[in-house]
């Protein structure tokens, strides 16, 4: 199925209408394609433009936040990782625990996970209260 064409009538510069003259004359070329593929590049670009125009700037704000948030893991990951490896290396190793050091050890995680839950449900952070210093009133 062919798409429909309507005819158009328009003035073009005399120097233009030169080159457009040209152009067909070469074979397989006709004005109306000539026509049509530059009226669709013309369409193409300033449609391009206007959404780099719409959403340029919040996809360089998302970018930005992207970047800081992998960073931010990154330095989270590696101090995690050197803080196990001195923990391993200056820490001696522990006799086996007997059931009262077990049930000592689990109570400690468990408020240890608590406080993890607790601190992420109420949106703060462990690390800000921690090296911030007490707001007194």
């Amino acid at each position: 199925m062919k798409a429909k064409k309507v005819r158009h009538q328009l003035f073009l510069a005399g120097d233009l209408s030169d080159k457009l003259e040209a152009l067909a004359a070469k074979p397989g070329a006709s004005k109306s394609a000539i026509l049509a593929d530059a009226v669709a590049a013309w369409l193409d670009r300033r449609g391009n433009h206007e959404l780099d125009q719409r959403f340029g700037l919040r996809l360089n704000r998302i970018s930005a936040q992207l970047n800081r948030i992998e960073r931010d893991g990154q330095v989270l990951l590696e101090t995690l990782a050197l803080f196990v490896r001195y923990q391993l290396t200056v820490t001696a190793p522990l006799p086996e625990p007997d059931a009262a050091t077990r049930a000592v050890a689990r109570d400690r995680f468990k408020n240890f996970v608590d406080q993890v839950a607790r601190q992420i449900a109420g949106g703060g952070s462990g690390l800000r209260s921690a090296t911030a210093p007490e707001e007194t009133s």
